[in-house]
């Protein structure tokens, strides 16, 4: 019985500082030790701008008209496809565009995955700054300038943007949990640097960035390996980037699944915990490990308290909070149906990744 209570407090204490102390606090000491970054919104360096694609034949023209709309100097700007060994029309249509708009770029790279394909586009360009986007993802004109204007402050060497889910008709689908997520990333940029970054829009100093396993992927690695070499990771809320969202749960489930396994890779192999502030740790620790291992926590305080009911009213209450919380979830409660997908999936993530391990390569996602 010591036991069971141990685990169950322990897995209690656990998810309520994850969802709900750990950001309180973040919030309540950002604004009294705020790190200001100093921008300069007149800032233009070179940039390369990188977007990785696998057969995205879909959507990859007006990807590239959206980027050569930027309000960004054009002689400034190259815009980069490195192509995945795609197997569609995804290269015959970058092509046409390079041949009228000398600004575009076509790489076109042996499967390897995302990550080899950035590695090599930032080693065959010599731009002041790299920065990267998804093929599905549309930005707002002054997304990249937004995003170099942080890049002035010497102490910055990463900076990611807001995404906005929106749906095809434009409709805003940022939901409460993705708004909490994107205000809290807000307050650990505030604190000195995020602990996790955005794949559809980003951009780092080109002496800054770094080639990292190609099955990790940039959006966990990259800002706590700029901590670890003493630089910052911060988050740009006015540098807007829009993308569709997944159109179910179940098809978000599916996304949150891979995504996890590579951070289940990152957080048990890629040395995510050494060599950091203790702050910035905390955060880490926090934000990151406790909320991937979230899913687990949740099997043994379920188990807890189905054992412990009979010994004690708050054992009692926590059953019968997580049932309704699974009701809900039947029910078709929203916010429900999205913790509980999400939560599990950190689980099948992890029995995948101590099954099979991690590809690099991947295929689109499935939001059009």
């Amino acid at each position: 019985m010591a036991v069971a209570k141990t685990l169950f407090w322990g897995a209690l204490g656990a998810l309520a500082w994850t969802h709900v102390g750990y950001p309180v606090a973040a919030g309540a000491l950002a604004r009294v030790r705020e790190r200001r970054v100093a921008k300069d919104p007149s800032a233009e360096p070179t940039v390369a701008l990188v977007v990785a694609a696998y057969n995205e034949e879909d959507v990859i023209e007006r990807r590239l008209e959206n980027l050569l709309a930027l309000d960004y100097q054009a002689d400034r700007l190259e815009l980069v496809v490195a192509s995945d060994a795609s197997t569609d029309r995804t290269n015959e249509l970058v092509e046409a565009v390079a041949a009228r708009e000398p600004r575009v770029r076509l790489l076109d790279c042996p499967r390897g995955g995302k990550v080899a394909a950035q590695d090599r586009a930032v080693r065959e360009t010599e731009s002041d700054v790299v920065a990267f986007s998804d093929a599905n993802s549309t930005w707002a004109p002054d997304a990249l300038r937004r995003l170099v204007a942080n890049l002035a402050d010497p102490e910055v060497a990463y900076v990611c943007g807001r995404l906005r889910l929106e749906e095809a008709t434009g409709s805003n689908r940022e939901g409460l949990y993705w708004r909490y997520e994107l205000w809290l990333r807000e307050q650990e940029s505030r604190l000195g640097s995020v602990t996790g970054g955005n794949g559809a829009i980003y951009a780092l100093r080109r002496g800054d960035y770094v080639e990292v396993d190609p099955r990790w992927g940039h959006d966990l690695s990259l800002p706590y390996r700029m901590v670890q070499a003493g630089r910052r990771a911060v988050y740009e809320p006015a540098a807007l980037a829009f993308e569709t969202p997944t159109p179910t749960n179940e098809a978000e489930h599916a996304r949150k699944v891979r995504m996890f396994e590579h951070c289940w890779e990152i957080t048990l192999r890629g040395s995510m915990l050494r060599r950091l502030p203790r702050g910035y740790l905390a955060s880490v620790v926090s934000h990151r490990v406790l909320r991937y291992s979230s899913g687990l926590l949740h099997i043994v305080l379920l188990a807890t308290s189905v054992v412990l009911a009979p010994a004690g009213w708050p054992y009692a209450l926590a059953l019968l909070g997580q049932l309704a919380v699974l009701a809900a979830f039947a029910a078709g409660v929203p916010l429900a149906r999205y913790y509980v997908y999400v939560t599990w999936a950190t689980v099948e993530a992890l029995r995948n990744y101590l099954r099979r391990g991690v590809p690099a390569a991947w295929d689109p996602a499935a939001t059009r």
